[in-house]
């Protein structure tokens, strides 16, 4: 059985019809805000792309695609995104943003290898996919704290409002943000697993951006597994660390635990990227189109990265579950726990 969290004191907040009027509202809300604050323009995308075509997101590198064929196109192999952290990047240059400008887009994934459905995890994946372009002077990690913390301000402002509309529902979001490298975890709770160290840094300070995540730390493990070819985990930053990307966590006291609400990050610019496909044993990457183009220069440098829909949702919404703000499928046993637990899953 999945690693199921059930409280025995959960008590939903809001009934399903209520909950269904909530997503909406705390979408737009947040989707709305986010574009402004970054200054991003909506953009429509792929469900899906070609296969082998070098523009999905491999993840770690070892999860299987939904895959089928296309009849009309001589049975044509396609397969399900699993995000569109490439994606983007092709299309600020195909469609002419220029510095400080940006998109954001609903991405829907399918991600058949989840290794463990549980409260937080699902089949199913929905995410605000943003991409900005930026300037050679802002791949820094100042800049990349500042939109955290914008990021972080329009959470907080969603908050605010999700609260005075919804009154049972209080806020506990703290004023800031605190930034830590993994490497710092790691020097902290050396004996601890990476997750322990978030869930130890996540509690002690209620909401924390975790630099640094995909290269090796100083005792030869990974924090978490990042592909090689979007965010830049490889350049240094000053002493001794590296790395131009991380996660976004927040202290979820109904699960007792840390609660990633977005990965992210600036993304590899050509040196980066042969240096992370190297580290991976991907060069052959390099033949791919999408490659191509960023080691020709055909691709502006960018930040972006994704925000959870649903765990969006669920957090503010004060939800046990991640599948009482999404519609899933999910095995038969946790369905029934979850019954018996008064957790209403869509």
């Amino acid at each position: 059985m999945p690693d199921l969290i059930l409280n025995g004191d959960y008590r939903p907040i809001l009934n399903l019809r209520q909950t269904e009027q909530a997503i909406k509202f705390v979408k737009d809300f947040f989707e709305n805000h986010l574009a402004e604050a970054l200054n991003l323009q909506r953009v429509s995308a792929p469900l899906f792309v070609r296969k082998g075509c070098g523009v999905n997101d491999d993840l770690n590198g070892v999860e299987a695609k939904a895959t089928f064929q296309i009849k009309d196109d001589g049975y044509s192999e396609a397969e399900c995104l699993f995000s569109l952290a490439k994606w983007k990047r092709m299309v600020l240059a195909d469609y002419g943003f220029g510095p400080g400008e940006g998109l954001y887009t609903d991405m829907n994934a399918i991600r058949p290898d989840e290794e463990c459905l549980d409260n937080l995890h699902s089949v199913y994946v929905d995410q605000w996919d943003w991409e900005r372009v930026i300037s050679q002077s802002e791949r820094t990690l100042a800049f990349l704290k500042e939109i955290v913390r914008t990021i972080y301000g329009v959470l907080r402002e969603t908050e605010a409002v999700v609260c005075e509309r919804y009154l049972h529902i209080e806020p506990m979001l703290p004023e800031e943000i605190v930034f830590v490298h993994s490497e710092e975890l790691l020097d902290r709770w050396p004996d601890l697993t990476p997750r322990q160290r978030e869930d130890r840094i996540v509690q002690e300070r209620g909401a924390v951006f975790v630099i640094g995540i995909g290269g090796e730390l100083a005792d030869g493990t990974l924090h978490d597994g990042r592909a090689p070819d979007y965010d830049d985990w490889v350049t240094p930053t000053g002493d001794g660390r590296r790395g131009l990307n991380g996660d976004i966590l927040l202290w979820y006291p109904l699960l007792g635990r840390a609660f990633e609400i977005s990965s992210m990050g600036i993304r590899v610019d050509k040196t980066s990227l042969l240096q992370q496909l190297e580290i991976r044993g991907a060069l052959a990457r390099r033949e791919y189109e999408w490659h191509k183009r960023l080691l020709a220069g055909e691709l502006p440098l960018s930040i972006g990265g994704g925000i959870g829909q649903s765990r969006l949702c669920m957090f503010f919404l004060r939800k046990l579950h991640v599948g009482e703000v999404h519609a899933s499928v999910w095995p038969a046993d946790m369905i029934a726990k979850c019954r018996a637990a008064g957790i209403a899953l869509l």
